[in-house]
């Protein structure tokens, strides 16, 4: 591409070494979660939400278990404040959640910012300013030293209107831009915050490592971050939370290595609406830990739900794609794919598997909400057998011999690829019902009688094409008499190559499904199914099923 020089590296390695989050493996333990999605997810929308909105989507946000929530920047915008001070006034905010405001190093903005948090049980007051060699030189045209004077003198308003106030909240200051900063001026700004905030075991404070522009790959940040972990001042009584962003795609990356360097806490949003390519995407985060076995102390077990929540509430659509929340990530339609799936199923069902080891299936989509034989197994002309015949399987209770599930799989691709479609489960519930099942065309059963001497004796009571006949035919079970009979008295030479047969229901009134192939003089199998209360009945209906379906079929009424 044109213009690559233009380009250079806009972050900074820490001053020593820091990589022994190198050592750990996985993430063990859930963060705190910050959801954001109320202030920098909303500033982000192209139409905020409006107060009422705002309402609804924070008493979602505590139902999944958020127990911090930023809601906004209540001296910047009317609607921000109303919106913070109907949450209070109206008593809507649960004991255990904690609401988080942000504010500049203002006077007058910290003094709005206290002034709408009056009567609140439980806040944290977020302190920012930016720090970056970029904001520095162009934006502000400040050198270090009045960088660390803005953070100061914000952090020392903070004391004095807490004293003015009687209000005494957390506290969390962030470095803005942190990722194109210094490393050792933003641990030299930080620490001349905490000197000035002076926090205890009872009375922690959040320093909060922003990715505002993602600037590196994922292992450069959790350096910064564990360099941070490493010498800020009166690290026990710190917080270290995260804040990324997804500008090259990395967030999640971004913080799970950066929790794996000693940070607490992470501020995302939903899905990872936020400026620009948005937040870090909290439902993936924390599903990525609920895969390795650890509880994210967040509930998104009904996924359905959570997508609609916020799609109404954001105007903002969840992509088909989208990791454990949209509509395709659990689906196969990949033959290879759908027979691995429905195999492993069944082997997990046989062994009483304690762990979730399905093929192509990170996690178990009941888990969060979502059903085998709508959203994983997908019916297109790409579909396998194995697939096809584990939806009728699981959504209809129908278990086909393998060879049919074969012949069966080849009808319905060649359905969906004319049609140029998917198939949903119940139209290939359809095409095997109007395939196989009580196939009465030619030849149609009317009445039969067993009787047993020794061998099996049976008269069949058929209507052939309008016209009634009655045949006799004897064989070792029931279904080898009427077959020798409709083999003898109307001319038909088939050989039975398999025949199986199960229950489909439970109960007094339940059916039997029943299941014959038959091999004409070519060698090639036809396959019936029939469907009755009573499993005799509906093995007779399999077979004439079968040899209504055999092409070119001979029959004599003589």
């Amino acid at each position: 591409m044109k213009n690559v020089g233009k380009y250079t590296r806009q972050y900074f390695m820490p001053p020593v070494p820091s990589m022994k989050w190198t050592q750990k493996e996985y993430v063990d333990k859930a963060p705190i979660w910050c959801s954001v999605d109320l202030r920098d997810g909303n500033q982000s929308l192209i139409v905020p939400m409006s107060l009422e909105e705002k309402l609804e989507f924070f008493q979602y946000l505590c139902k999944v278990g958020f127990k911090e929530i930023e809601v906004g920047f209540p001296a910047a915008s009317e609607t921000e404040y109303e919106f913070l001070r109907a949450l209070i006034e109206q008593n809507l905010i649960p004991d255990d959640v904690t609401v988080q405001v942000l504010t500049q190093s203002r006077e007058h903005i910290i003094r709005k910012t206290f002034e709408a948090l009056k009567g609140a049980k439980r806040a944290i007051v977020h302190l920012y300013n930016s720090t970056s060699v970029a904001q520095r030189e162009q934006v502000f045209k400040k050198s270090k030293q009045e960088i660390i004077d803005i953070a100061v003198f914000g952090a020392k308003m903070f004391h004095q209107i807490a004293e003015e106030t009687g209000c005494h909240y957390q506290y969390e200051y962030s470095p803005e831009s942190f990722t194109g900063t210094e490393m050792d001026f933003a641990l030299e700004v930080c620490n001349a915050v905490l000197d000035v905030w002076k926090p205890t075991r009872n009375n922690k404070v959040i320093i909060n490592l922003p990715v505002t522009v993602s600037h590196s790959m994922p292992h450069v940040y959790a350096s910064q971050v564990e360099y941070m972990c490493d010498h800020l001042n009166n690290r026990e009584n710190v917080i270290v939370s995260l804040h990324p962003h997804n500008d090259r795609g990395c967030a999640v990356a971004d913080s799970e290595m950066g929790l794996l360097a000693g940070a607490d806490r992470i501020e995302g949003t939903l899905f990872g609406n936020g400026e620009r390519t948005g937040n870090v995407d909290i439902v993936t985060l924390a599903l990525n830990m609920y895969s390795q076995g650890v509880d994210p102390l967040l509930n998104f077990q009904n996924m359905p739900e959570v997508v609609s929540v916020y799609e109404s509430m954001t105007n903002m659509k969840v992509y088909e794609r989208q990791p454990y929340a949209g509509k395709l990530v659990f689906a196969a339609f990949s033959g290879s794919h759908q027979d691995a799936i429905a195999k492993g199923m069944h082997w997990r069902a046989e062994k009483d598997c304690p762990h979730w080891t399905v093929p192509y299936l990170p996690i178990d989509p009941k888990d969060v909400g979502r059903e085998y034989d709508g959203d994983v197994i997908r019916i297109n002309s790409q579909s396998g057998k194995g697939g096809i015949g584990y939806l009728l399987e699981q959504k209809y209770g129908f278990h086909l011999p393998p060879k049919m599930r074969e012949d069966f799989g080849y009808t319905v691709k060649s359905v969906s690829d004319h049609a140029h479609k998917e198939l949903s489960p119940a139209e290939v519930h359809d095409i095997f019902q109007k395939t196989y099942v009580n196939i009465d065309a030619d030849i149609k059963l009317m009445d039969y009688h067993v009787k047993r001497n020794g061998d099996f004796h049976v008269t069949v009571t058929l209507e052939i094409n309008g016209r009634t006949k009655e045949i006799d035919g004897r064989g070792n079970g029931r279904l080898d008499a009427a077959s020798n009979a409709i083999k003898h008295n109307l001319g038909i030479q088939y050989t039975i190559y398999q025949y199986q047969e199960h229950a489909l229901e439970q109960g007094s009134t339940s059916q039997a499904a029943a299941y014959v192939g038959i091999s004409g003089k070519d060698g090639k199998i036809t396959w019936g199914v029939g469907i009755h209360t009573d499993i005799v009945t509906a093995s007779i209906m399999a077979l004439i099923s079968a040899i209504n379906r055999m092409p070119q079929l001979p029959v004599t009424t003589d």
